[in-house]
């Protein structure tokens, strides 16, 4: 079996989390080594495999979301088999299950209450994160029981303000929602914080910043990392999430 080498695996009290990178997988070519995608022309079967090599590395069988840059979120039922859905965020209270958001630059935003045994994964690229994903996600943890306050939160690898070059009206237009995505490349031209803006959001919702890690590697800058900026012909990296304690779910 391959090795998941060079993982990150930050610390997020009440949940096992992780976020892949391109290495320890069985594709090839532009989707070497761990790409988790099945919409990127890779190999079924390879992917599969690499799915597999993920959930035995967090003990869990990994569920998936079809990711649309939507706000919607999925509370997942209570107990028995988990269809695909449509949808940007996941939530659960189950501990038998992990929640695998994908990504290429994206933000990979992982969430959870411990006291609660609430957790939660999003993905916030710029159309969601503006359209509320983060308020929407934290708004299903809610339904479960879990509380701000007590909330913990990783945004994972993703593009940096410096890489993010977009047009000066987007980034205006952007800025309009979220003001502190509003942003300038190293080079000086227009770009987006993505990092910023979820950030607000999250603090807006009633997180305590100081239980937000948000400082990940740039995938832009970081070859670890598979980027569709770098090449469009990219895998996609996942930030997965399990639930850590052993209480039992609620029925």
């Amino acid at each position: 079996m391959s090795s998941l080498d060079q993982i990150w695996a930050p610390q997020l009290r009440g949940a096992q989390i992780l976020f892949t990178t391109r290495h320890g997988g069985v594709s090839i070519g532009e989707k070497t080594s761990l790409n988790l995608a099945r919409h990127v022309d890779d190999d079924p079967k390879l992917v599969e495999r690499n799915r597999a090599i993920v959930a035995e590395r967090i003990g869990a069988p990994l569920v998936f979301v079809d990711q649309v840059h939507s706000a919607d979120v999925h509370v997942l039922p209570q107990t028995g088999p988990i269809p695909l859905v449509t949808a940007d965020a996941m939530v659960t209270d189950r501990d038998d299950v992990a929640l695998a958001i994908m990504v290429a630059d994206c933000l990979p935003v992982l969430l959870a209450d411990a006291d609660a045994g609430v957790i939660a994964a999003a993905h916030a690229g710029r159309r969601g994160l503006l359209d509320g994903v983060l308020r929407a996600t934290i708004e299903a943890m809610r339904s479960l029981g879990a509380r701000t306050d007590r909330m913990g939160a990783v945004i994972g690898p993703s593009i940096c303000e410096a890489c993010y070059e977009v047009p000066a009206a987007m980034r205006e237009e952007s800025a309009l929602i979220l003001p502190m995505v509003r942003a300038e490349t190293r080079w000086g031209s227009p770009s987006l914080d993505l990092r910023a803006g979820a950030l607000e959001d999250l603090v807006r919702a009633g997180m305590d910043p100081e239980r937000i890690e948000a400082a990940p590697p740039c995938t832009l800058e970081d070859p670890a990392y598979f980027s569709h900026r770098r090449s469009h012909a990219a895998g996609r990296f996942a930030g997965v999430i399990r639930r850590a304690d052993t209480r039992p779910t609620r029925r």
